[in-house]
C-alpha cells in the first residue's frame, strides 16, 4: 500500500472514531454558564412534553445535543437537576405572585395579585407546579432552592397578615392565617390543573371568588 492510501485510510479510521465530534463541537458552543442554562430548559421542555417519567439526564444531554455525561457535570445526579428546575420554579412563582401590584398598593391589593399569580403560575405550569412539592426527589437544603422557597414565603407571610379569621393571640392568628390562605390557594390551585371543577355553579370561578368575605381590620 502506497504511503498516499495508508494517509488516507487512517484519516477514515480516526473521522469513524470520532463519530461523536459534533457533541464536544455542540459542547463548545456554550461556555460553562450558558450549558447549564440550557440543561434547565431542555429539561422543563421535557417535563411538560412527557412528564415527570419521560425526563432523564440522558434524554437532557441528547436534546441539548452534547455528551450523556456533560449534565452531571452540571447537576450531579437527577435529583440535582429537578432541585435546579424547581429552584427556577419557586423564582418564577414569586414573581408572578409580586406582578399587577400597583404602586402603593394595600394588602388586600397585594393579597389578590398573589393568589392570582400563584393559580395563573400553577395554570401555566402543571408538571412543575406538582413536581415543586415532590419533596423526596429534591435537594431539600439547597441554598438557592431555600432561598427562593423563602421569597415565596415572605410574600404568602404579608398577605396573610391581619387576616381576621381566627381567635388567639397575634401570633398565632398570623401563623393561622397562614396556613389556612395558603391550604386554600393551594388546595384551589390543584383542583383546578386537574380539572376538577365541572359543575356548572363551579366553572369559571376564579381564586378570589371563593375567599371568605371577613377581612382584616385594615380592609374594613
Amino acid at each position: 500500500m502506497s504511503s498516499l492510501a495508508l494517509v488516507f485510510r487512517q484519516a477514515k479510521i480516526y473521522s469513524g472514531n470520532t463519530a461523536g465530534g459534533d457533541s464536544v463541537s455542540a459542547e463548545r458552543k456554550y461556555h460553562h454558564g450558558n450549558l447549564r442554562e440550557a440543561f434547565i430548559d431542555a429539561a422543563r421542555n421535557l417535563l411538560e412534553s412527557d412528564g415527570l417519567a419521560g425526563l432523564s439526564l440522558r434524554k437532557c444531554a441528547e436534546r441539548v445535543g452534547v455528551s450523556h455525561t456533560a449534565p452531571k457535570n452540571h447537576f450531579g445526579n437527577m435529583a440535582g437537576l429537578l432541585t435546579s428546575i424547581v429552584t427556577q420554579g419557586y423564582a418564577e412563582l414569586a414573581a408572578m405572585m409580586a406582578a399587577d401590584v400597583p404602586d402603593g398598593a394595600n394588602r388586600g391589593q397585594r393579597r389578590d395579585a398573589a393568589l392570582l399569580g400563584y393559580v395563573g403560575f400553577a395554570e401555566s405550569n402543571p408538571v412543575l407546579y406538582e413536581l415543586m412539592f415532590s419533596r423526596d426527589r429534591l435537594v431539600l437544603d439547597d441554598p438557592d432552592l431555600m432561598q427562593q422557597v423563602r421569597a415565596c414565603f415572605e410574600i404568602l407571610s404579608d398577605i396573610s397578615s391581619g387576616l381576621d379569621w381566627h381567635e388567639g393571640t397575634a401570633l398565632e392568628k398570623d401563623g393561622k392565617g397562614q396556613v389556612a390562605l395558603w391550604s386554600l390557594v393551594h388546595g384551589y390551585a390543584q383542583l383546578v390543573t386537574a380539572g376538577r371543577f365541572k359543575k356548572d355553579n363551579m366553572k369559571g370561578l376564579s381564586i378570589l371568588d371563593i375567599l371568605p368575605t371577613i377581612l382584616s381590620e385594615s380592609e374594613r
